[in-house]
């Protein structure tokens, strides 16, 4: 039985009251790891929906550019899959409820203790998971870990799924469904894949679950054009790119900023 927890809270609300949700991608203690808390902090405070993380992996076959330099930054840094634990522990610690959901491969988690991860995972705080490289085929045993620790296990949907592929996933899914708006890698771009209001139409005739897309999101009339099919949108790699910008306040207020431009209507 897949569990409800902050995020099925969050999102519901936001539907409710016809709010587009925002989802913040970041790597995980990128640039480092004090610029990284005081980032994710500040989008505790300004009302950010739910908060993604990337744990670090050395061949992230499904980032672009932007993902990729920051995860090999990371890397070069010694993060790994406690450290992101640590850090949503930290979050947790102060009080900041905001839905957390972290990001990666397969590889790195088996080698953890798929076990053990999903226990540290609900020990941290943590309310989903992103598994990039695992098919539902595969996913059963971590699952049924998740559901038993209160964290859904997202699954993700593309232009290129097949009819069969969306009806499947959409049996399983919990939390909400993370649309790949292109195909390709991640990466900011200058408009949105044109088959993905299509593909969320499809995804609609098989469940009510929230929909959030990603990839490429990059602005204000993206997020805007997003809502009017989809319940959120992700924004990753615009954000890391504004990040990189600047080191300590100032990219902390760049972020602040960028977002701002994004939950804000004109």
């Amino acid at each position: 039985m897949a569990p409800k927890n902050k995020i099925d809270e969050q999102l519901n609300n936001s539907i409710s009251s016809n709010k587009i949700s925002i989802a913040t991608f970041m790597t995980t203690d990128y640039p480092e790891h004090g610029t990284f808390m005081d980032i994710s902090l500040k989008f505790c405070e300004m009302g950010v929906d739910i908060l993604e993380f990337g744990i670090p992996f050395s061949d992230p076959i499904a980032e672009g550019r932007t993902i990729q330099e920051t995860t090999f930054k990371a890397l070069e840094n010694g993060i790994n899959i406690t450290n992101c634990f640590e850090s949503i522990s930290l979050i947790r610690k102060k009080g900041y409820m905001t839905p957390i959901v972290i990001m990666g491969y397969y590889n790195p988690i088996l080698k953890y203790g798929l076990e053990s991860f999903a226990k540290k995972a609900n020990q941290s705080g943590v309310d989903g998971i992103i598994v990039a490289d695992l098919p539902i085929e595969e996913s059963t045993h971590l699952r049924n870990l998740c559901n038993s620790n209160s964290i859904h296990l997202i699954q993700m949907l593309a232009p290129t799924s097949t009819a069969e592929r969306i009806k499947k996933t959409c049996e399983i899914a919990s939390g909400f469904i993370y649309c790949v708006s292109l195909t390709g890698v991640t990466g900011a771009r200058k408009s949105i894949g044109p088959k993905i209001e299509m593909l969320v139409n499809q995804i609609r005739t098989h469940t009510n679950i929230p929909i959030m897309v990603g990839f490429g999101i990059s602005n204000r009339e993206h997020v805007e054009t997003i809502g009017k099919f989809a319940d959120g949108a992700i924004i990753g790699s615009a954000l890391l790119d504004t990040i990189g910008q600047s080191r300590g306040k100032e990219a902390v207020s760049k972020a602040y900023n960028f977002v701002k431009t994004l939950i804000d209507s004109p």
